[in-house]
């Protein structure tokens, strides 16, 4: 096997392989997700799912595609025809795209040179992703205003307001894995970790808490699913969607849920790495290395085919995890109220990430100054990330920003029946039952006294 790096006619050939492979991959899960989201939901609520369509109901994503493909198209006749159409278009496009820069296995040897199991490894990297997801909700904002509906406007509005509630402090928990691995590219992400001996979870736990939380806010799932919150907007932004149209807007959702597994999975989870240092490989100089001995010299790496389908057997194991987290939480946890989204957003997550962002780059200078290095630093921020976390989960909230009208209350000691100043609550006592009829203060005609 050529150990150099592929190029020419070869590279043109495995790029565009990996194009077509990882698009059927990603919609294929996508599909799949779907199901598996089903089957869940059912086995939390004691139900069956869907088990009618092929065996075990596998074939119930194709049966669902096919359903909406053949579906009759409706328009409202009040809607922005040309904008009705771009809006699932553009929440579909960067959902698709965004997975392009995520690698999902060491590097493969083939006989024409070393293939990387990304699409495309660009400088820019995390960067790319979070460019293009902010796209997204364009698609949401344009579709529920074209639809000159209410509601689904209202929908619009909501998912551009959490957007930006939530893009901030994910940002900012995204600083401190900049500032540990010096690196904005996911690749250069993973190699650091191998390098550290530590995946990122643990000298980052907090971080790694406040980007899950975020999100999810950006995914607009449960408990974040405000824009679509069916007991208040009818079905929000794609009220008056149906079809295909209807399908691109989850099938967005759905790409969108896999590539933030994705990157859970590889900022602070390793990524495609294993414990050990046999699969560690990256470039350097232009050679495939797997890390340096004691005088600084680069070891040369083996990549191997069994490494890099193990690896990705690895990648796809976390990823997996993530999505059934995504379902797990969407069946378990009741949707909050828009105040307290919104208050989560600016009052706990957003000062919490600039409060964990001064910690970790004070702690990574001081240990800089003091010359430590290598599994003891990683120990070090550790240490200090577990006290941030236990700060943040134990002590910060304890009922007092989304504990609701009772907590709110209790912290102010108003009487039962009230919630502050010029608000009125339902009184704590028990409540006198409704007159009969028959009795003083019944229905008129039926026993009450009618004034006749």
């Amino acid at each position: 096997m050529d150990p150099d790096p592929i190029a020419g006619v070869p590279l043109l050939v495995s790029s565009s392989l990996k194009v077509a492979i990882m698009f059927g991959v990603v919609m294929l899960t996508v599909a799949y997700t779907t199901l598996a989201e089903r089957r869940i939901s059912a086995f939390i609520q004691d139900r069956h799912g869907p088990n009618r369509v092929g065996p075990f109901g596998l074939l119930q994503p194709i049966a669902d595609g096919l359903k909406n493909l053949v579906k009759e198209e409706a328009l409202p006749g009040t809607a922005s025809k040309a904008y009705f159409i771009l809006g699932p278009v553009l929440a579909m496009g960067p959902a698709l795209v965004t997975f392009a820069v995520v690698p999902f296995a060491a590097p493969l040897p083939t006989p024409w040179g070393v293939v990387d199991m990304i699409i495309a490894d660009v400088p820019i990297g995390i960067l790319y992703i979070l460019a293009l997801s902010s796209l997204g909700v364009y698609g949401i904002v344009i579709g529920g205003w074209a639809s000159n509906n209410k509601y689904a406007f209202l929908g619009a509005l909501r998912a551009s307001a959490q957007m930006v509630s939530y893009e901030v402090a994910l940002g900012l928990s995204l600083i401190v894995v900049f500032m540990m691995a010096g690196n904005v590219t996911l690749t250069g992400i993973v190699w650091e970790q191998q390098q550290l001996g530590f995946w990122f979870v643990f000298p980052l736990s907090l971080g790694f808490i406040l980007f899950v939380v975020s999100a999810f806010a950006e995914t607009n799932r449960l408990p974040f699913d405000m824009p679509e919150a069916e007991s208040e907007l009818i079905t929000g932004f794609h009220t008056e969607y149906s079809a295909m149209k209807f399908s691109m807007f989850f099938i967005a959702e759905y790409a969108h849920m896999l590539t933030a597994s994705a990157l859970m999975a590889t900022l602070f989870f390793g990524g495609w790495d294993l414990p050990g240092t046999w699969d560690d490989a990256y470039w350097y100089g232009g050679e495939l290395i797997r890390g340096f001995d004691e005088v600084g010299a680069p070891l040369a790496a083996a990549p191997a085919v069994w490494k890099t389908l193990l690896t990705f057997a690895a990648f796809a194991a976390k990823t997996s995890f993530f999505l059934l987290l995504y379902i797990w939480v969407r069946w378990t946890l009741p949707r909050f109220r828009y105040d307290q989204v919104m208050q989560l957003g600016w009052k706990v997550m957003l000062p919490t990430a600039l409060a964990y962002l001064m910690v970790v780059s004070g702690t990574i200078l001081v240990l800089d100054q003091v010359g430590v290095s290598g599994f003891y630093f990683g120990l070090a921020l550790t240490g200090v990330s577990a006290i941030c976390t236990v700060a943040f989960v134990f002590f910060l909230d304890r009922g007092r920003i989304i504990g609701g009208a009772a907590a709110l209350r209790r912290r102010r000691g108003a009487p039962s029946g009230t919630a502050g100043p010029g608000r009125r609550v339902a009184p704590s006592g028990p409540v006198a039952p409704m007159p009969t009829s028959g009795s003083q203060g019944g229905i008129a005609g039926e026993g009450a006294p009618t004034g006749d």
